[in-house]
């Protein structure tokens, strides 16, 4: 039987969704509690790549389970026996061909900044204190709107087959002294969020304007892109199914 489950975590302590050379992965450290906790060997897929210090609000794995179990009983096992800086909230059964990677059709991310020193956002999100127009941040957010080819925002080493993304939402809002960036698509490449968070940020402090913030996206170059910004204030947040892939109880 198959089975999603729906998983946060504080990314700090791994090297992201995946296992890397002298680094701990949070799908590797989830594997390793469900094949202690079902003995027997469960390796999980999950909805994407989350890179390391990345923090993730609202994630889905899927895994094959062979026996029957409780799964009230399993999920608080599970949490007992995680670390506390992983959670998961939920375990449903889903049709055999269902995958978290695949039937997701839209993924939401979130970037925190904080304009003033504040403690209580330490590794929670990114300082940053110079002056930002938010106003032209957003009109350059809007630009990316709809499918395009974000080929510039992207790792150059990757194994997708094509860079196109449906951009659903790409929003500033202030709130005080926080900073929040929404952005919503289909789908993201490697680096993604970062590296347009830190584009964003050069037209918001001048470096850039929204005619050369145009010229970067349709450049599909990412050496004309800004900077990816600190990992830490980065959430995946909400990752989207259609109902008919889970098993109605």
């Amino acid at each position: 039987m198959r089975y999603f489950f729906e998983i946060a975590y504080h990314g700090a302590a791994y090297s992201g969704w995946q296992s890397q050379p002298n680094a701990v992965g949070i799908q590797a450290v989830v594997e390793d509690a469900l094949t202690k906790l079902l003995r027997e060997e469960i390796s999980i897929t999950g909805s994407g790549r989350t890179d390391a210090g990345v923090h993730c609000e609202q994630q889905f794995f899927h895994a094959d389970i062979e026996k029957e179990f409780d799964r009230s009983a399993l999920l608080a096992k599970l949490n007992s026996f995680l670390p506390k800086s992983i959670a998961i909230h939920s375990i449903r059964p889903v049709h055999p061909e269902a995958s978290a990677r695949y039937d997701a059709y839209e993924r939401t991310y979130h970037y925190r900044i904080t304009r003033v020193k504040d403690p209580f956002s330490e590794g929670l999100a990114l300082h940053y204190f110079r002056p930002l127009d938010v106003g032209a941040m957003n009109r350059a957010a809007a630009t990316m709107l709809g499918e395009h080819d974000f080929a510039c925002f992207s790792k150059v080493q990757t194994d997708v087959n094509h860079f196109r993304c449906d951009m659903k939402k790409a929003e500033w809002r202030e709130d005080g002294s926080r900073l929040e960036f929404t952005i919503t698509a289909n789908r993201f490449l490697r680096g993604m969020v970062r590296a347009i968070v830190g584009t964003l940020l050069d037209v918001g402090n001048g470096r850039t304007s929204l005619r050369e913030f145009q010229a970067i996206v349709q450049s599909g170059d990412r050496k004309k892109a800004g900077a990816n910004v600190a990992p830490h204030g980065l959430y995946l947040s909400r990752v989207k199914y259609h109902s008919r892939i889970f098993v109605k109880e």
